[in-house]
């Protein structure tokens, strides 16, 4: 059965940087935003290589994120899916970037992992023809990958001037 996005797109005029994930965890589901799981190293990779606090709060976060212009979504507006596991995901439909794209000086689009990045190139590419940056995912379940070796594959794509 379909599970539906719950919440919508983060973004604002001024973003230049889209990070789109595959599809919201349980956590963030229950907390109708991004990287909602403690755990996931989201937020701790993103402000450590901003030079920033780590966001704790709600109004933080979004702080963050409109101070250096990053807008997030995710992949997929529909799925069937177990739990929180990008292993089980079957995309039923594809979020449409492109109102983004038109609305915001967008110079580069990250996909937080290799399920965002396998949906990315084979529902939203065609429709855009906007290449994306494959990022290693900062989930939980992500585990071969040390915080230190995440902010070494994403410091390329949050740093570029």
């Amino acid at each position: 059965m379909a599970i539906f996005h719950p919440f919508p797109p983060f973004y604002d005029p001024q973003s230049r940087i889209l990070i789109l994930g595959s599809f919201p965890s349980v956590r963030s589901r229950e907390t109708h935003f991004y990287y909602g799981h403690p755990q996931n190293r989201f937020w701790k990779v993103v402000a450590m290589l901003l030079g920033e606090n780590v966001p704790v709060t709600l109004d933080d976060k979004i702080q963050l994120l409109h101070t250096h212009h990053i807008a997030l979504w995710d992949v997929a507006a529909s799925c069937d899916i177990t739990g929180s596991a990008d292993s089980t995901m079957k995309c039923t439909h594809y979020n449409d970037i492109r109102p983004i794209l038109r609305h915001c000086p967008i110079e580069r689009i990250g996909v937080n992992g290799k399920t965002a990045a396998k949906f990315y190139r084979k529902g939203i590419l065609p429709m855009t023809g906007k290449t994306a940056c494959e990022l290693p995912s900062t989930s939980p379940a992500n585990a071969a990958w040390s915080l230190q070796k995440l902010m070494d594959a994403w410091r390329p794509f949050i740093c570029n001037p």
